[in-house]
């Protein structure tokens, strides 16, 4: 499955995975029939590109606006449709364990 970011979706069809960070509020709710929608931008880039995103289905702990995050879908109208159950959230970089000095 393609990996791709916000600035890389458009003319892109069928399932492919996305990678951005979630910007603004989130509305709605994830359990309800609308859903809860977001936007996506690219991660660590000044590109303006941003997709909206409906997603419904369980939300880790951790998902809040700023967060790194990954989902799988379908770009519909201008809508990244989400597969349910299909977000998770990316650690950022400070996580990562530092590198020892040799």
């Amino acid at each position: 499955m393609a990996q791709l970011r916000p600035s890389t979706i458009a003319g892109h069809s069928g399932d492919v995975s996305l990678v951005g960070a979630v910007v603004g509020k989130v509305t709605g709710d994830a359990y309800a029939r609308g859903g809860m929608h977001f936007v996506l931008k690219d991660v660590r880039s000044a590109n303006p590109t941003r997709v909206s995103v409906l997603y419904r289905g369980s939300v880790p702990d951790l998902f809040k606006p700023g967060r790194d995050v990954v989902l799988e879908g379908t770009l519909r109208n201008g809508v990244f449709v989400a597969k349910p159950g299909s977000l998770v959230t990316k650690c950022p970089d400070h996580y990562a364990p530092k590198s020892s000095k040799t």
